[in-house]
């Protein structure tokens, strides 16, 4: 049976698109394998790891009928990749094989039966859907993404909350030394709902999302969520357990602004970086009126000085910091100013952006 007749970047996308969450090695061999599912003319692609599930269709020539079957996806995606762009590729289904023909090429793969394959169960308790732009959801991510903590005991800090609350969407991670939120208005009234997504799922997401207005709809039920959008269907576990109170770690009334460019005080940071010691990546700013200087040393006793101009007539407060949690913030943002607000070196500051109240980001000091 002749399964797709497809141009080669047609049927390597939709590949791609549900590829990337399937591991190359795992307890369950049927896990590295692309479920597909044709009736008709269309195709259905499923990939699971058993905690998040991505889906997506699309059309191909080939014969009539209902077929399905499971496929190791890394191989074929490698086969194709290695094809040219514009060749059309045949795959067809004989005695328990699939065989992929393209040009002179010709491959044989394994399958193993589509009812070995797992679907993850989806909730019955989802509830109101609500969508944003697929740019807007991108953009949230990026502001945020960097201060999830990776493999932390405490497990609820290794990923994102999403808190859809009223008319407004909210993102926060956390590693417990500094803190990201971002926001995003929603265009429906929403019952307070909030979701903890599991890293892998947020770096997938982040992958997948476009830079477009269509939308990406969600829905959260009590221990999943899923998500629609470009033709995709995205089902995945969630952390459970209590995500930290983010609203009393915010600072509220820090007397000290200091309002600079953003590119001049990253690139001051990244030089003073070089000097600092591989486990102790601690930089020290003095904030004086008029001046901010940065320093920065090691234990080989080499040392790093920058100097900026700022407009700045407040305390004179000298704080240290370390200098990837200050980077890590100022890379992620595209804005031209960024807003930093200090009370004295003992408390930690708050990273904002000038008429953008949306986004902050808390960033613990450290004893230098």
């Amino acid at each position: 049976m002749i399964v797709l007749k497809s141009p080669q970047e047609k049927f390597l996308g939709a590949l791609q698109a549900v590829a990337g969450i399937v591991e190359r090695r795992h307890t369950l061999p049927v896990l590295a394998n692309v479920l597909m599912r044709k009736t008709g003319n269309a195709i259905e692609f499923t990939t699971s790891d058993l905690e998040i599930q991505v889906r997506t269709q699309a059309e191909f020539d080939g014969d009539a009928g209902n077929f399905s079957t499971t496929v190791g996806a890394r191989k074929l995606i490698d086969i194709l990749r290695t094809l040219p762009a514009d060749q059309n590729v045949t795959l067809s289904s004989a005695q328990n094989k699939l065989t992929l023909t393209g040009g002179k090429s010709r491959f044989t793969l394994q399958t193993l039966p589509a009812e070995d394959f797992p679907l993850v169960q989806e909730a019955a308790d989802f509830g109101p859907a609500f969508s944003v732009p697929q740019k807007s959801l991108k953009a949230l991510i990026a502001q945020v993404h960097f201060a999830m903590a990776v493999h932390d005991i405490r497990y609820y800090l290794n990923g994102i909350l999403f808190v859809a609350e009223g008319k407004s969407l909210t993102l926060v991670a956390t590693d417990g030394h500094r803190l990201a939120l971002a926001q995003a208005t929603l265009d429906v009234e929403m019952p307070k709902q909030e979701v903890i997504l599991p890293r892998k799922t947020v770096l997938e997401l982040q992958r997948l999302l476009k830079d477009e207005d269509t939308a990406i709809e969600m829905r959260f039920a009590g221990n999943q969520a899923k998500f629609a959008f470009s033709g995709m269907e995205f089902v995945t576990k969630l952390v459970e357990g209590k995500f930290p109170d983010y609203n009393r770690v915010i600072p509220k009334n820090h007397k000290n602004h200091v309002t600079l460019g953003r590119a001049p005080l990253l690139a001051s940071l990244q030089r003073a970086a070089i000097l600092t010691s591989e486990k102790f990546k601690g930089v020290r700013l003095n904030f004086d009126p008029g001046t901010l200087r940065i320093a920065s040393s090691n234990a080989e006793q080499e040392e790093a000085k920058e100097e900026l101009e700022i407009d700045y007539g407040g305390d004179a407060i000298e704080i240290g910091f370390n200098v990837t949690y200050l980077m890590d913030v100022l890379a992620n943002m595209g804005q031209e100013m960024v807003t930093l607000s200090l009370q004295d070196s003992n408390s930690s500051a708050l990273v904002t952006v000038p008429e953008q109240g949306g986004f902050k980001y808390v960033v613990m000091p450290m004893r230098i």
